[in-house]
């Protein structure tokens, strides 16, 4: 059963995935702008770019995307099991690569995305939360939204160059994620965001292409760190 449950995990991934290049590329856009209507002037790949469900448009590649839905839609089938909260998870994935994708092109977290996405994650988990066999708390998630979101909030306050208020906004959403199975999955999911952010700013550092005042896209490690806290708390109430 749980073999079957990864494939189609897999499967649903690597669908989901194949959508995401072309989202990602309409809403990597300036805050002024709502999102591309057309490929760039002088690009070999000219003409609209509307809609946005459909195949990679202005030459982009669905590989990547595919690999790593597919990946991590896989993983937390075989960490989670048959629990109504995979549902959540499966559907939580592919927009948190979207965000990651539009993030490091364009260093922005699109409202039109992160306050949604918030709304969506908090019924859904209220929903596996009175549902049989699930491992979870959804009075917990909203409660780790509100503390993780607040917590962000407060860092933004005193270092608003270091930190965009839409990634205080992704917060509520990783909070509530993590928040499902404890307080020290929480804990724990928000200070690896913090790890994977400050190796990578390191990394930039080392290879000399990056400042120590520098500003680096933080919300790609945030939801890093979030799918990582999911993981190892699925992983934590199955043993």
């Amino acid at each position: 059963m749980n073999s079957a449950l990864i494939v189609l995990a897999a499967a649903w991934g690597a669908a989901s995935g194949a959508l995401v290049p072309r989202a990602a590329y309409r809403l990597s856009v300036d805050p002024d702008e709502s999102w591309r209507e057309a490929c760039p002037q002088g690009h070999r790949f000219t003409g609209p770019a509307r809609g946005w469900l459909g195949r990679p448009v202005c030459g982009q590649r669905s590989f990547g995307a595919v690999l790593v839905v597919a990946g991590c839609c896989a993983a937390l089938a075989g960490a989670t099991g048959a629990r109504p909260e995979l549902a959540v998870w499966l559907l939580f994935v592919p927009f948190a690569v979207l965000l990651a994708g539009v993030d490091l092109s364009v260093r922005r977290l699109p409202d039109i995305l992160t306050l949604p996405l918030a709304g969506v994650m908090a019924a859904l988990l209220i929903c596996a939360g009175v549902l049989p066999g699930h491992a979870g708390s959804w009075v917990r998630a909203l409660a780790g939204g509100l503390a993780l979101g607040g917590a962000y909030f407060v860092l933004f306050l005193i270092n608003p160059n270091g930190l965009g208020f839409g990634d205080v906004k992704l917060a509520v959403t990783l909070g509530m994620v993590l928040g499902w199975y404890g307080w020290g999955i929480l804990f724990l999911g928000a200070f690896a965001g913090f790890l994977l952010g400050a190796a990578y700013g390191l990394g930039l550092m080392v290879l000399r292409r990056a400042g120590r005042k520098d500003a680096i896209p933080f919300g790609p490690f945030m939801l890093g760190g979030a799918v990582v806290g999911v993981l190892l708390g699925a992983l934590t109430v199955a043993s």
